[in-house]
């Protein structure tokens, strides 16, 4: 794929990549949105309805 690069270590074995983000900013986003949804998947969720109700609650609407 152009624009990325694989660096290696010394046994050849991939390591990290390089991304060429002016070519390929929408695969780093991608990247980044999987990265961040698996770092928050076990954070307390609350749904929809309690936060609507939350805000009618304390006069903000």
């Amino acid at each position: 794929m152009q624009g990325v690069q694989y660096v290696t270590d010394e046994q050849g074995k991939k390591t990290a990549v390089l991304i060429d983000l002016k070519k390929n900013g929408g695969l780093w986003e991608d990247f980044y949105d999987v990265a961040l949804t698996n770092k928050r998947k076990h954070e307390h969720r609350e749904s929809l309805e309690s936060v609507k109700n939350r805000i009618m609650s304390n006069g903000k609407r």
